[in-house]
């Protein structure tokens, strides 16, 4: 990897294009393998940054890096995948299988097993509309910061943070829910 060529220069130059996919695929590639499971998230990938090397002279130098304009390449790509997203999120629900969780579990609370979050998590999710879940997804496993998901998403900030709080509350009530059962 070149560390001294920004975004911007490795964009415009199509020999040092690949510093870009050495700097950011990694990342891109955990994000989409949690949306689309392994069998996808490598052709997603691989679409992302074949996208991105055709509209290279479309990057608007002006911004700070590529990361969320890459994501946001990605996050058009997945769409192209929502069905199969959805169909996935619901056979997890069905059958409680623990990949659609792993580091998030971890954050909703300590003092509940991951294996118990799987299915209601998982349905919670398959639930959301989609604009809902990109962003809490985003956020959650793409690590990016909310200012990051407005222009991945080409959406205002303020609507960022009322789709993120619409999807953590149909969580949270999921989650709730779960509570309720283990209670009884």
């Amino acid at each position: 990897m070149e560390p001294g060529v920004d975004d911007a220069t490795a964009l415009r130059d199509p020999e040092l294009f690949a510093v870009l996919y050495d700097r950011y695929s990694g990342q891109l590639y955990r994000y989409a393998y949690r949306r689309v499971g392994a069998e996808l998230a490598e052709d997603a990938v691989a679409e992302t940054f074949l996208a991105a090397f055709r509209r290279r002279d479309r990057y608007d130098a002006g911004r700070a890096g590529a990361r969320a304009w890459l994501f946001g390449i990605l996050t058009r790509e997945l769409a192209r995948w929502h069905r199969t997203e959805s169909a996935r999120y619901r056979a997890f629900a069905r059958a409680g299988i623990d990949d659609v969780v792993p580091g998030f579990a971890d954050r909703v609370d300590a003092a509940v097993s991951a294996q118990a979050l799987n299915r209601p998590l998982a349905g919670a999710l398959a639930r959301l509309s989609r604009g809902d879940r990109d962003v809490l997804l985003l956020v959650a496993w793409g690590d990016c910061s909310y200012e990051e998901v407005a222009e991945t998403l080409g959406i205002r900030l303020g609507t960022v943070r009322s789709r993120l709080h619409r999807a953590r509350r149909q969580i949270r009530e999921a989650l709730g829910a779960l509570e309720l059962e283990v209670e009884r």
